[in-house]
């Protein structure tokens, strides 16, 4: 196996960690986004179960859960008249992930 010079074993760490910083969803408080999705009406759970998935550090939280709301409402498991409701309620949780 061949030895890297440190300067390159530094480079590769430093590239690891950015990786795995950039894809690990962000995990502030974890149990109070739960607690707070706990009290959500039905539609508003399913719209925050949906997102939850795609929120990461650095990401676009708006973005993502429009994303899920409109597949939601595509898949017919939304209406889209509650849609947007649904959404800034799930909103007020995942905001707290």
């Amino acid at each position: 196996m061949e030895t890297l010079r440190p300067s390159r074993r530094i480079a590769l760490a430093a590239c690891a960690a950015v990786a795995m910083l950039t894809s690990t969803p962000v995990l502030a408080d974890q149990a109070a986004a739960g607690t707070c999705a706990a009290a959500l009406p039905a539609e508003a759970k399913l719209v925050y179960d949906a997102a939850l998935p795609g929120v990461v550090a650095g990401g676009e939280l708006r973005a993502t859960i429009k994303a899920a709301a409109v597949a939601l409402v595509k898949s017919s498991q939304l209406s889209r008249s509650s849609a947007k409701g649904a959404a800034e309620a799930a909103a007020g949780c995942l905001k707290q992930v």
